[in-house]
């Protein structure tokens, strides 16, 4: 049931595991000009414009995530908030996560944590630092340490769906069903058709004896 794929791909998508739509956003973004269309009439987001949790982008795109009527559309405009999510101006910061990302990449969770430690120590204030670090926790077993950085990665940005799916599977692995439940609703709450975390939703549920919302 953990079905960590969400998380986890979030966490690698910036840069070298990237395909289909996922790899299309990514380069459109990176050009400046990012388009989404299938949801309506296509939504022209400009760049340059500082990318982070503060990108003035990401609000459009956050409202098409909401309105996506399938999973491909909805899997594009994730792969451009990812892309936004995963920049940072500091230099230092940009060579450390990709390094992290990359010892990720190839399972060595203890190389990406001195990393991420590095980067949350550069720059606080970076959302994303705070993510990936907190997928390595719990990757690691360290299950508060995860906890405590979904929960630094959640202040800087609220609607982090990944950190917010990543809350429950933590919980998952503390065997605590009802913070779990809460957590993957909290995440389709911005997200509403994210698989990974309606899977879990609804196995929670059945295993909870709720209706499904």
């Amino acid at each position: 049931m953990a079905m960590a794929t969400d998380w986890l791909l979030g966490s690698l998508t910036p840069w070298a595991i990237l395909s289909g739509v996922r790899y299309v956003a990514a380069i459109v973004l990176a050009l400046g000009t990012f388009a989404v269309s299938g949801l309506g009439p296509a939504i022209i987001v400009v760049g340059p414009a500082r990318a982070d949790q503060s990108d003035p982008r990401l609000e459009v795109l956050f409202e098409q995530l909401k309105l996506a009527p399938d999973i491909p559309s909805a899997r594009l405009v994730e792969a451009a908030i990812w892309s936004i999510w995963g920049e940072v101006e500091d230099r230092a910061a940009r060579i450390l996560l990709e390094q992290g990302v990359s010892a990720m990449g190839r399972g060595d969770a203890r190389a990406a944590l001195t990393k991420f430690d590095q980067i949350v120590a550069i720059v606080p204030g970076f959302a994303e630092g705070w993510n990936k670090r907190a997928t390595v926790y719990y990757l690691l077993g360290q299950f508060d340490q995860s906890l405590a950085d979904i929960d630094k990665t959640l202040a800087l940005e609220p609607r982090h769906f990944g950190a917010l799916s990543g809350r429950g599977l933590v919980y998952l692995a503390l065997e605590d069903e009802e913070q779990a439940l809460d957590s993957f609703e909290s995440a389709l709450e911005v997200y509403p058709l994210a698989p990974g975390a309606n899977h879990n939703a609804e196995a929670l549920r059945k295993s909870l004896g709720r209706r499904d919302i």
